[in-house]
């Protein structure tokens, strides 16, 4: 297993991590993800450790708080092994401070999935999303503090915008508090967005990246292709509107690439896929899920190996769109190189 750090910390992580949104299966969304209980937790956790995998994402929406307790039971005895990472901000109740970035929430928030992960620290604890309504500086301020307790060692977003990142980023060299060091990020072939702003700020701020739903949302596994119908077994009949829209033709393409690919390497469809995400600017980690031995062991192996120089450039090409506005006035164009550098020498 490769190590990075992430982003500009000391913090070492593997270049694979594992999400536990499989574990509990409470709720529409996450009991069509998985139900994986303690006991098969710890079997999935024994296989990652075995593969060198130190990094567990969560969060406290992830089964209303299940996935937390579930991963707290499977890593009992042998907390010093891993990082922990869980996530916080999005409602988990119709309270009026049940939901967002307020000192008060991140607090009671913070305290509660301590108490479900049943430690007493969180490796990395991430904004599920931006609060607007609450001032960035209670919400920088609030994290520094919780860092200072001991409670929280590192401190990152998820699914912020540019600006948003920014801000926080100003906000905190003002005030003297921890950086963010991680922004939890959808990012895939079919899902290349990340790329136009939040990853050029990453490079430039040094914040790490981890990839979530790496396979597009589950259409990247090679069984959804061009004139065949959803397999039957596919979670994606219940989840697709959950996760980021895809373009079916560009969808087709890339997979038609991936095919090619894997039958000339011998890899898989989904560890190609993984591979080309490894070698990307600012990613720290991809987080990978399963909700069986079989899958777990399919996607480790997507480390080990390097897609070839060919290999990215054909996947590179068909996965490519045009960049949306301000980015793309002058990329097509000669003699402007200086104004907007490549990510990727």
């Amino acid at each position: 297993m490769d190590y990075r750090r992430l982003g500009a910390s000391g913090l070492h992580v593997s270049a694979l991590s594992f999400g536990a949104g499989t574990f509990g299966g409470r709720g529409p969304l996450f009991s069509a993800w998985g139900d994986t209980d303690a006991r098969e937790a710890r079997r999935l956790i024994d296989i990652c450790l075995d593969a060198g995998v130190n990094l567990f994402d969560t969060a406290d929406v992830y089964s209303d708080g299940a996935s937390e307790e579930v991963l707290g039971a499977a890593i009992k005895g042998r907390r010093d092994e891993v990082l922990l990472s869980t996530k916080t901000s999005l409602p988990t109740g119709d309270g009026p401070n049940d939901a967002g970035s307020s000192r008060a929430r991140l607090i009671t928030a913070t305290d509660a999935a301590l108490r479900r992960l049943g430690t007493d620290y969180i490796d990395l604890l991430q904004l599920h999303a931006f609060d607007a309504g609450t001032p960035v500086e209670e919400t920088v301020s609030a994290l520094d503090d919780l860092i200072k307790a001991g409670k929280v060692r590192y401190a990152g977003v998820s699914n912020f915008s540019g600006w948003q990142l920014m801000k926080s980023l100003a906000v905190a060299d003002r005030l003297g508090a921890r950086r963010y060091v991680a922004h939890q990020v959808y990012y895939s072939l079919v899902g290349r967005d990340y790329e136009w702003e939040l990853m050029p700020l990453a490079r430039d701020q040094g914040i790490g990246a981890l990839v979530w739903s790496p396979l597009g949302w589950g259409r990247l596994t090679g069984k959804v292709r061009r004139g065949v119908d959803l397999p039957d077994g596919s979670r994606l009949h219940e989840t697709a509107s959950f996760g980021p829209p895809v373009d079916d033709e560009r969808l087709f393409d890339v997979v038609d690439v991936l095919v090619e690919i894997a039958s000339e390497t011998g890899k898989t469809v989904p560890q190609l896929a993984i591979a080309w995400l490894l070698g990307r600017p600012t990613v720290s980690s991809v987080i990978i899920g399963a909700r069986n031995e079989e899958q777990l062991r399919a996607n480790l192996g997507a480390v080990g190996f390097e897609l070839a120089p060919e290999h990215v450039e054909r996947l590179d090409a068909a996965s490519a769109v045009d960049a949306p506005y301000p980015y793309f006035p002058y990329r097509r164009q000669e003699g402007f190189a200086r104004l907007d550098p490549p990510l990727v020498a």
